[in-house]
């Protein structure tokens, strides 16, 4: 797995459309050739849910929780994995809900994420984990594993203080664990014309001077999408964010220069 790009898709601000943004990645991705594993690792299971996998997210032990609650189990890490159309899925569950103080106990408890990646047979191309909404145990375990971001983040003044503390969060855990994350890009997303927008894309363009700004507008077809249990790529009718996503997917290939392609 050392060759696999492996990515956190971030944001402790609810409602950015975090998850929407990582699945329409994956499928970009998936879309220009990829072998995808997406991971859900938000005990709310929204990205299990828009992949069309319900009954994963009810099923029982066991699962995502005791993959990384359970060194044994966590060998078996390759059994939890379902296939969908665009990418194998490692789903979330309703017993997720409890196990952020489990991580807070466990040994090593910000680094299970890594122990159970590492645990695959599986090859990929690419691992995009989804994050919860907010900083724990479980964002700082996708941030470690992955080591770098993609930050979605809506276009009005709240998200300043949004991206303040994820980064000072990511600053925190490169010092404690001698590392480096990288921002990969910030992906402006349900982009509406308004004057606080404008002032928004404006304010991302002169802060994120070293990193790709993505502008993602608000589209019916998005949800469309997800209510379909897939991305942009699947559905019949056309969308112009297809074209975005398209580009940040060729963005990221750039930025792994060693990411092959398997198709």
């Amino acid at each position: 797995m050392s060759d696999t790009a492996k990515i956190a898709v971030s944001n402790q601000k609810g409602g950015v459309g975090k998850t929407t943004v990582a699945i329409n990645v994956a499928g970009a991705l998936n879309q220009r050739g990829h072998d995808v594993l997406f991971v859900d690792l938000d005990p709310q299971g929204n990205a299990t849910e828009g992949l069309g996998l319900e009954a994963e997210y009810e099923a029982q032990p066991p699962t995502l929780f005791d993959a990384l609650t359970d060194h044994e189990e966590r060998e078996d890490v390759d059994s939890l994995i379902v296939s969908h159309e665009e990418m194998d899925v490692l789903p979330s569950n309703i017993d997720m809900t409890s196990v952020e103080p489990e991580l807070t106990m466990a040994m090593r408890g910000r680094e299970r994420l890594t122990q159970v990646l590492d645990a695959l047979d599986a090859d990929y191309d690419v691992i995009i984990i989804d994050c919860p909404p907010y900083l724990g145990n479980l964002t700082d375990n996708a941030l470690l594993a992955a080591g770098n971001v993609l930050i979605p983040a809506l276009a009005e003044s709240t998200s300043k203080r949004a991206l303040e503390i994820l980064f000072d969060q990511m600053e925190v855990l490169e010092a404690e664990y001698d590392t480096q994350i990288r921002d990969l890009g910030l992906v402006a997303n349900r982009v509406e014309t308004t004057n606080e927008a404008d002032a928004m894309l404006t304010w991302f363009d002169e802060v994120f001077t070293d990193i790709p700004v993505w502008e993602v507008r608000k589209r019916v077809t998005l949800q469309r999408a997800f209510s379909a249990g897939c991305s942009l790529f699947e559905v019949e009718e056309e969308c112009d964010m297809t074209a975005v996503f398209l580009t940040i997917a060729e963005d990221l290939e750039r930025q792994f220069g060693s990411m092959e392609m398997s198709a």
